[in-house]
């Protein structure tokens, strides 16, 4: 990730800015929403104790707005985190992947539908994999992912 994006994520993620989702977002515009026409799209959600120690979701204050520029809706409850995560920050590949196996449940307003999920960051993909996993248990259609940034995977030998 080039140093602008991470000095942009951390504001969003730990410098109180959520303001700064409408900017990442209007970066993000070459992103178009795919052509089978999503239903909407689906902010990876925070463990209940990331979320009260933030204030805000950015997965879901990105997701918002880019909803106003692809004009869909957020569907912000659909996905739920079941439990609490340690941060995937200092974790390797493999252990980013057990860290949230499991993690998520999605309500059956997934079914048949076509979904955009929505992070801040991509760096193996083991969150959007996990959060697939259970919109594909409650019956979704198809998804995507999109992100703001893509990190280099840290190498941990």
């Amino acid at each position: 990730m080039e140093e602008g994006a991470r000095h942009a994520v951390h504001a969003l993620k730990y410098g109180g800015l959520p303001r700064i989702a409408d900017d990442l977002a209007a970066a993000m515009t070459g992103t178009r929403p795919p052509s089978d026409g999503p239903s909407a799209l689906v902010p990876i959600p925070l463990a209940p104790k990331r979320l009260r120690e933030r204030g805000y979701n950015q997965s879901d204050m990105l997701a918002r707005a880019l909803a106003r520029q692809w004009r869909i809706p957020v569907l912000a409850d659909l996905l739920v985190r079941m439990r609490e995560t340690p941060t995937q920050t200092t974790l390797t590949p493999e252990t980013r992947l057990a860290n949230v196996a499991g993690a998520f449940t999605a309500g059956t307003a997934a079914r048949w539908a076509t979904l955009v999920l929505v992070d801040d960051v991509f760096t193996t993909g083991a969150t959007l994999a996990e959060a697939a996993r259970a919109l594909e248990a409650a019956g979704a259609r198809r998804l995507y992912g999109v992100t703001f940034a893509r990190a280099a995977i840290p190498d941990f030998t």
